[in-house]
């Protein structure tokens, strides 16, 4: 691997990404169609990473911090839809293209074609969830489809173990359902163990740039520790992710803060590296099919077979199960399940809803050269051309057209912002009674060895600071409402930066120390980065 080619890809991809999101267009569409043309630049040398890197480095944290974030009420609300998207459309989409590719191609036994089934059976929703989140769709709609990636990826590389064995001849721990279930258990219980550990050893640092080095390790222990005992390296990530998220309050404030912005950095980093490197990949997967002396129009043309019948396959399985649920067939469900189903018009948007990702591509790198009898492993190349025709073709047709398809449909919520805000006056009821609460406890047993004036004085000021802070952003929400938001969170942010000009000026001048100005100005930053989450939630509210 080439150290300064991954560096120039890096920090390309970091331009092309800016110049993107300048434009208003999705980055990862348009890192993969200049990545693809980069691909046939004279002499570029290839930019090939060993399957177990990107398993096992790139992947680890992406799915670590989606997990993090992802609520686990949220997940369980929604837990029918995520597990029938993430298991059985994975093992149907995987069975629907081994029977298909193995009748299409002559290179492949069904051993091999279900091989690539697993390979070209997972979805990645990066791009849809970022699509959708920026146009609109309902919440339970982005839950449902990050739940999907969270647990789509676990089924198919188990899949996709059982099959390159069976393929090459050599033999499971047991059988092939219980090594299924082997791993899903084995893959859940490491990743509680270690996120338990973690949380145990963090609880006693006091220290949060140690915290948040230690948690950035622990989604690729989670990973390295299932993978070597054979059990689901992905499942040990998410399970690990998800008690870490759901025990956040745990942790300092500071580590929080770090933690939140040092796993936002990571995502968009690997997310640009991982576009990138599926387009340049391009010109040496054309290469490598005709170095083995197969008709790379051929081959091709399979790939473009193989990616009609997986966009077809999922909108069908889809659509089969919604039709079967309006139409009585369905187990009886309570109330509580029915009101978590999809309308045919959120159906369609998950059904299109399938590019392909990095899975996809560090599988097909993954299968072995040669079987245990020492003969070429059935269609190899072929596995890995088609594979990269599905990631790239998924991204660019489904990835596409989802924003123009999310338009047309119109699936924005008139009740879900609504829903929002009056969760957020609920949030901020329960914590202004906890505060009065706890300032009346503090009146009637003031700190011994304090004056019980300069008590009332000190719970009068912390009193009044508390309430001019929800009272301000009580403020920008009815501002909001009234047309108004924007130019009260203008203000602010104008306020803050020209009292950040006013500081840098002073101790460029020399009337004031240094250090002095980057102590209060780490006050005023967290001031600032309030008011800038404000707005951002408000854009997100007024997208839908």
């Amino acid at each position: 691997m080439n150290g300064v080619l991954l560096l120039l890809v890096v920090i390309a991809a970091i331009a092309v990404t800016s110049l993107a999101k300048r434009r208003n267009l999705q980055a990862p569409l348009v890192l993969v169609t200049i990545g693809s043309a980069a691909s046939f630049i004279p002499a570029l040398p290839r930019l090939e990473l060993n399957p177990d890197v990107i398993l096992g480095v790139v992947l680890p944290p992406l799915l670590y911090s989606a997990a993090l974030k992802f609520s686990v009420p949220t997940f369980r609300r929604h837990l029918a839809p995520i597990m029938r998207l993430g298991v059985l459309t994975v093992l149907v989409t995987a069975v629907t293209v081994a029977f298909f590719s193995n009748w299409l191609v002559p290179e492949f036994t069904l051993g091999a074609a279900l091989v690539l089934g697993a390979v070209v059976a997972p979805t990645d929703a990066v791009s849809a969830v970022a699509v959708g989140r920026r146009l609109g769709l309902p919440n339970r709609l982005l839950a449902i489809l990050t739940g999907e990636g969270l647990v789509n990826d676990a089924t198919a590389l188990t899949l996709f173990a059982v099959a390159v064995s069976a393929v090459v001849g050599t033999v499971l721990p047991v059988g092939s359902v219980a090594f299924f279930f082997y791993e899903v258990v084995g893959g859940i219980l490491i990743g509680l163990v270690l996120a338990t550990i973690v949380r145990w050893v963090r609880h006693r640092m006091y220290d949060s740039p140690l915290e948040t080095v230690l948690g950035l390790m622990l989604p690729f222990a989670a990973y390295l520790a299932a993978e070597e005992v054979h059990a689901s390296g992905v499942l040990a990530v998410v399970t690990a992710g998800f008690l870490m998220g759901h025990k956040a309050t745990d942790a300092s404030v500071t580590t929080r803060i770090q933690e939140r912005s040092l796993w936002e950095s990571v995502d968009l980093l690997l997310e640009m590296f991982v576009f990138a490197y599926m387009g340049l990949q391009l010109r040496f997967v054309i290469e490598d099919v005709r170095d083995v002396g197969l008709p790379v129009t051929h081959i091709f043309l399979y790939g473009f077979a193989v990616l009609g019948v997986v966009m077809a396959v999922r909108p069908l399985w889809v659509l089969l199960h919604w039709v079967r649920r309006w139409h009585g067939l369905s187990i009886r469900r309570s109330d509580r399940d029915r009101s978590t189903e999809l309308g045919w018009r959120e159906s369609l948007i998950v059904s299109w809803a399938g590019m392909r990702g990095v899975v996809t591509l560090a599988a097909a790198s993954g299968v072995p050269v040669a079987i245990a009898s020492g003969e070429p492993f059935p269609g190899r190349e072929v596995i890995q051309a088609v594979a990269f025709v599905v990631a790239v073709g998924t991204l660019l047709i489904q990835g596409a057209t989802m924003p123009f398809l999310i338009r047309a449909l119109d699936l924005a919520d008139p009740l879900e912002r609504q829903r929002e805000e009056n969760q957020v006056k609920l949030a901020r009821r329960i914590s202004r009674d906890a505060g009065e609460r706890a300032l009346a406890k503090l009146a009637e047993h003031p700190p011994a060895g304090i004056e019980r004036d300069d008590a009332i004085y000190i719970l009068t000021r912390v009193r009044r600071s508390m309430r001019a802070q929800l009272q301000a952003e009580e403020a920008g929400d009815a501002a909001e409402r009234r047309r108004a938001g924007a130019m009260f969170d203008h203000y602010r942010h104008v306020v803050l930066r020209a009292q950040r000009e006013a500081l840098i000026e002073a101790r460029d001048a020399g009337g004031l120390d240094d250090d002095v100005m980057r102590t209060v100005l780490e006050g005023l930053d967290l001031e600032e980065a309030a008011a800038e989450e404000r707005v951002q939630r408000h854009r997100e509210w007024g997208a839908r």
